[in-house]
């Protein structure tokens, strides 16, 4: 018998101490946080594993977020993607939500992601127990 079910994030951005920050900040409410350092690296972890949630940076030395979002939604269009950038223009947000987000978060704001992604767990946990 399975026990029940962790919420699991993919997280992609090239900052290590953002990844390792928010890894630990959502450890704290038993999420699951991969992270990955480049686009490649992202889409190749969400070919092989499942994930209930896409957080992703929208800059990288190769490749976008934006085009990472683009190519997530076609992949997994049921999973929910969210930016969580430092790009706070409202070009960024614009580009963001046309590629296939459902929200977009500028860093560092913490405490908004720690609620949108507890928002998304609830919708989960009900989803599985129905």
């Amino acid at each position: 018998m399975a026990g029940p079910h962790k919420f699991t994030v993919l997280y992609v951005d090239d900052d290590e101490d953002s990844c390792f920050m928010l890894q630990t900040l959502l450890g704290f409410s038993d999420i699951d946080v991969s992270p990955e350092h480049t686009v490649k690296g992202a889409f190749q972890s969400a070919e092989a594993k499942h994930f209930d949630l896409f957080l992703l940076a929208s800059r990288f030395d190769i490749g976008s977020g934006f085009d990472l979002c683009r190519d997530l939604h076609k992949f997994s269009p049921q999973t929910p993607i969210v930016f969580y950038t430092g790009d706070t223009r409202a070009t960024d947000r614009q580009k963001a939500m046309d590629a296939g987000a459902n929200a977009f978060i500028a860093k560092p704001d913490s405490d908004a992601i720690e609620s949108l992604i507890a928002a998304y767990v609830t919708e989960t946990a009900k989803t599985i127990n129905h």
